[in-house]
């Protein structure tokens, strides 16, 4: 197997796994909704083009969709401290609590699965993550140095 071919499955295994995980779980709000709680959830607090840029949808979709999540209580706008005249959009302890029930929902969907893995299969998955945490964190750190190129 090449690098690319290596990339390319690590990629759709991992999409593929995050959507059955987030069909078969009990959550009852719409996918987009959950999305956007954890993107804000790993960003912190952001101004509504950088949530746009980060979920690759535009701003006006955003601003739609973090208006659901303020409307529900799960994500308030405040000032930013930087310019008076934008607003940064953040998490509530409301919307933390509704992500954390979320996430909750989809161990509990995935915990069954795991546990019908080959005890040695099972074993690697601490590893595997360290490994997709670590991928994570280079990506990041490409991304920025890419940014920062421009």
């Amino acid at each position: 197997m090449t690098r690319d071919q290596s990339a390319d499955r690590l990629l759709r295994a991992s999409a593929r796994l995050s959507r059955w995980a987030t069909r078969h779980a009990s959550i009852d709000i719409p996918y987009a909704q959950a999305r956007l709680l954890a993107l804000m959830d790993d960003l912190g607090p952001m101004r509504i083009t950088a949530l746009a840029e980060h979920d690759n949808t535009s701003q006006p979709t955003m601003t739609t969709q973090v208006q659901r999540l303020v409307d529900q209580g799960w994500a308030r706008r405040q000032p930013d401290p930087v310019d008076a005249r934008a607003t940064l959009a953040s998490l509530t302890p409301t919307g933390q609590r509704e992500l954390d029930r979320l996430r909750a929902a989809r161990e509990a969907t995935l915990a069954p699965v795991l546990a019908r893995l080959h005890p040695t299969q099972r074993a690697a998955v601490p590893a595997a993550v360290a490994a997709l945490e670590a991928l994570l964190a280079a990506a990041a750190d490409e991304s920025t140095a890419t940014r920062q190129e421009a």
